[in-house]
């Protein structure tokens, strides 16, 4: 049960229908959201496939401006994919610890995109009961919004939000993003949720040296 009565994730007070939980329910929504886009035939992770190919990054064709032989995936994609990769194996590792619980079953049978399915179905089925009971929901919000981004940026080829430096009071410089849930400044300890750290003034340039 968690004690503090704000969210893990965003950090904003938990209203009174909340109290006791990890993580809000906007939070939990988002989270679900990001899960909810990796999986299925028309799901980010699936679509990766089309992305293999030299090229298919970027629109053009896939071809090589030198004599060599181009090289025959996109081994930055190809990774993605793989068992061991940072989509497949974080999903079942979560599913795993949720499996200590008492609370789901791995099952690595099956395509790659099956077992993504089935890691995603599980997470998603037990979601709520995480977001009131699991201290490290946190944790397992970035991860699963890293994947997400991760995959979009090789599908969609869309670029990570800017960062943008901002100073806390302390005078410790923080980078944060418009999406940043919330940021500890890790100079004075100060906690932020999202309006907070938004609000800090702009960090000051460093004078060239």
């Amino acid at each position: 049960m968690n004690e503090s009565a704000e969210c893990l994730i965003c950090h904003r007070g938990l209203y009174a229908d909340e109290l006791g939980r990890f993580a809000c329910r906007h939070c939990t929504d988002r989270i679900d959201g990001q899960l909810r886009a990796l999986a299925g035939p028309d799901g980010l992770y699936a679509r990766l496939s089309a992305q293999l190919a030299p090229g298919a990054g970027n629109g053009g064709p896939a071809v090589s401006g030198s004599r060599a032989a181009p090289v025959p995936l996109r081994l930055e994609v190809l990774n993605l994919m793989t068992a061991g990769g940072p989509i497949l194996g974080p999903l079942e590792t979560w599913v795993r610890d949720w499996r200590e619980h008492g609370r789901a079953e791995v099952c690595e049978a099956g395509t790659l995109q099956q077992r993504v399915d089935h890691a995603v179905r599980t997470l998603r089925f037990n979601l709520e009961w995480a977001a009131a009971n699991h201290p490290a929901i946190d944790e397992f919000a970035g991860e699963i919004g890293q994947m997400r981004r991760q995959c979009e940026g090789q599908v969609t080829g869309e670029k990570p939000p800017r960062r943008i430096p901002v100073a806390c009071p302390c005078g410790q410089v923080l980078r944060v993003a418009l999406d940043t849930a919330g940021e500890r400044c890790p100079g004075c300890g100060e906690q932020y949720g999202h309006t907070e750290v938004l609000r800090l003034p702009m960090a000051e340039r460093r004078a060239a040296a």
